[in-house]
């Protein structure tokens, strides 16, 4: 399935960025300008994690320093013996 699209009245400046930015990885500026799209597109299709959404309004450059949370080693229940009543 083959799809067309024109833009047109692009202004000079992006045109020259995307062939410099082309040529650097070379690729045509059809084919980086598909990956602009795909990267875009998966950017705000995928869905942060809940640590991700709260690391993003929260944490050091945000001025909010949160402490690492200490760690617990495992200590092993004492259960009663069933033979003891």
């Amino acid at each position: 399935m083959s799809s067309v699209i024109t833009v047109r009245d692009i202004d000079p400046g992006d045109k020259s960025w995307l062939k410099r930015e082309a040529r650097q990885r070379g690729v045509s500026m059809e084919e980086f300008v598909r990956r602009l799209i795909h990267e875009k597109r998966e950017k705000t299709e995928r869905r942060d994690t809940p640590s991700e959404a709260f690391r993003r309004y929260f944490g050091p450059e945000h001025g909010v320093d949160l402490p690492l949370p200490e760690r617990y080693g495992y200590r092993p229940v004492a259960l009663p013996d069933e033979d003891r009543k």
